[in-house]
């Protein structure tokens, strides 16, 4: 099976060495001096889908974590610290955890985006704190007490943008930030849940060698390290190209009704061997059901959205869904 991936560049920030490979790619150049690279990857059947004959046994992946599984905690008992809930998957983490009653803690550059994004709430049920995680300094310990878990959803534009303003660039935010904060976290943590990406593991190798001019999938490859070698009880989930946001309605109510298409039903995998898109619906109820199956902790797993019916929030579909992904 293949799948096709489809890139929109400029030009004039290829080198010379990554031109030459064009030939290699489906591509057509507009007026305005883009290129548009169409290439198929193959994806191996065999790394999806497959039901292991217990649910409950503790799947293969890339990193390895000694720490034993985390006992499910009763909504009331959570408290879920979310970093980047302003952006597109974090916005539906927040208003989901919300929605199930489960109190979220929110680090945010800008603090005042959380009323207009989520409205106000008592701060026992969502408390903000001013942070930025580029700056370790920034990180106080208070802010971390009785936290149970942690998603964390920041990121930034792959090519050069206005969102690297101030510094915003993949090395500051996937590396620096991501290396900052899991450096904070205390040892108590039940569970940290990172956001990443499809292709990390071939940062160097084309095509993904064009996604990463500018470093993005290596200093998320570097983050996804640093998380492993913490030593604390944490699930990777790597997303395919998101679809569906962001989204400019900040109605808590407005944004859990958002929807995906036709394209509901969830493709999960193991050993970075997918390729696709998935929706910013799809990523935020990944983390939040990842938090409740123990055989998820110290995984990595890659997500895509595809046609059909999906899981919706039925926690017993998602842990199939998990249960079927393993890396032969």
């Amino acid at each position: 099976m293949s799948s096709t991936v489809s890139l929109a560049l400029p030009l004039s920030i290829l080198t010379p060495s990554a031109r030459s490979f064009l030939p290699l790619f489906s591509l057509n150049s507009s007026s305005s001096g883009c290129l548009s690279v169409s290439f198929k990857i193959a994806s191996n059947s065999n790394s999806v889908g497959k039901i292991s004959n217990s649910p409950s046994s503790r799947l293969s992946g890339e990193c390895e974590n000694a720490t034993s599984p985390p006992s499910t905690l009763s909504s009331s008992s959570k408290l879920v610290l979310v970093v980047g809930g302003s952006g597109g998957v974090g916005q539906l983490v927040v208003a989901s955890l919300l929605s199930r009653s489960i109190r979220v803690r929110l680090i945010l550059r800008d603090p005042e985006k959380a009323s207009a994004l989520f409205g106000k709430h008592d701060e026992d049920k969502l408390k903000v704190w001013k942070v930025d995680t580029r700056n370790f300094m920034e990180l106080d310990p208070s802010m971390f007490q009785d936290v149970t878990h942690v998603i964390c959803c920041t990121g930034t534009t792959a090519f050069p943008s206005r969102r690297w303003n101030g510094g915003n660039t993949p090395k500051r935010v996937d590396w620096e930030g991501v290396r900052n904060l899991v450096s904070a976290l205390p040892r108590s943590l039940k569970r940290i849940n990172l956001v990443s990406s499809i292709g990390v593991t071939k940062f160097n190798d084309l095509p993904w060698s064009i996604v990463n001019l500018f470093g993005v999938l290596k200093y998320k490859k570097m983050g996804e390290d640093f998380v492993c070698n913490s030593g604390l009880p944490f699930t990777i989930i790597r997303a395919g190209r998101l679809t569906d946001g962001p989204y400019t309605s900040y109605d808590l109510n407005t944004l859990l009704q958002a929807t995906a298409g036709e394209r509901h039903a969830v493709l999960i995998g193991q050993g970075d061997k997918i390729v696709g898109e998935a929706s910013r619906l799809v990523v935020a109820e990944a983390c939040i059901q990842a938090l409740d199956i123990d055989f998820t902790e110290g995984q990595i797993y890659e997500i895509n959205s595809i046609p059909g019916e999906g899981p919706g929030s039925d926690h017993e579909k998602w842990e199939e869904l998990f249960t079927a992904a393993h890396t032969e």
